[in-house]
């Protein structure tokens, strides 16, 4: 924007209209001060908001219950309802980035951001790792608390290197948090055979600190991933108030999210074996014609 002191032949009134808009604009344009919470900050608190309601509705309706009476099955209604916290957490942390680009954000904006999806897609799914090893048959507390502390390490990493590092326009560097966290819950809902299902885990894990681009959710995209997280929210409901099917929808819905999570690094892994395939290819060609 251009200052109007800088701009030749204008009279006194019209220099001095041009910078009272110039000031507005430029004041419109900055961030609000960290005594001032913006649109944006309060949807990222919202999302805050719903990690913890998740990681207590965990503890007070499946690990307390397990820890009374170890022979009780975990209670449906109070897993549902943590995940569907986690996709309501992943609403606000996808509209948050949204809103602040329409609207003013403030100097907390970043900051906000990273501790609310470290509470929700860091602790909160690490939490669930390690209550699945303390109520799942055959598990072992030990072994599954050390993947959550994976877990959690993994998203502490990602969001750093997130703050740190420039990416490329358009994709992120890793499996985003959300989808990473949604990964493993996803995995821990159809509650396998527990090592593949660590192991699972451990992938998961892995690749949100892999350098595996995945695309951000923006435009179409990120309409898709709107009407996924409904879809999801749906398949919980009908699965934790025991409608007919509801197992089969949250079965479908869980191998739906890690497929979705697994797609980019096989996309990768499809590419680089084009690719030498390609070269084999090229080399057999030159020496024939030598």
């Amino acid at each position: 924007m251009t200052d109007p002191e800088t701009i030749v032949g204008l009279d006194d009134e019209e220099t001095a209209l041009r910078r009272r808009r110039w000031a507005r604009d430029r004041e419109l344009r900055a961030p609000r001060s960290p005594q001032h919470l913006s649109t944006a900050d309060f949807l990222t608190l919202g999302n805050a908001v719903c990690g913890f309601l998740a990681i207590y509705s965990i503890t007070t309706g499946v690990l307390v219950p397990h820890i009374t009476n170890p022979d009780a099955a975990p209670d449906r209604h109070s897993a549902a309802t943590a995940v569907t916290l986690l996709l309501i957490g992943s609403m606000c942390d996808l509209f948050d980035g949204l809103v602040a680009r329409k609207l003013r954000s403030s100097a907390l904006g970043a900051e906000l951001d990273n501790l609310a999806d470290l509470i929700s897609f860091g602790i909160a799914p690490a939490y669930f790792v390690a209550v699945w090893g303390m109520v799942s048959q055959g598990s072992n507390s030990k072994l599954s608390a050390l993947i959550a502390i994976t877990v959690l390490l993994a998203v502490v990493l990602r969001l750093a290197r997130f703050s740190a590092v420039k990416m490329r326009p358009g994709v992120f560097q890793g499996m985003p948090c959300p989808m990473g966290a949604m990964t493993v819950i996803a995995i821990v809902l159809l509650d396998p055979p527990f090592l593949p299902g660590l192991l699972a885990i451990f992938g998961a894990a892995y690749l949100m600190v892999s350098r595996i681009e995945y695309p951000k959710p923006q435009g179409l995209l990120a309409t898709a991933t709107l009407c996924w997280i409904v879809v999801s929210i749906g398949c919980l409901a009908a699965w934790a108030t025991g409608l007919p099917g509801g197992d089969a929808l949250m079965h479908v819905g869980a191998f739906a999210q890690i497929t979705l999570a697994a797609m980019a690094p096989l996309l990768v892994i499809r590419r680089k074996v084009g690719q030498k395939v390609g070269d084999v290819r090229a080399r057999r060609a030159e020496s024939r014609l030598g």
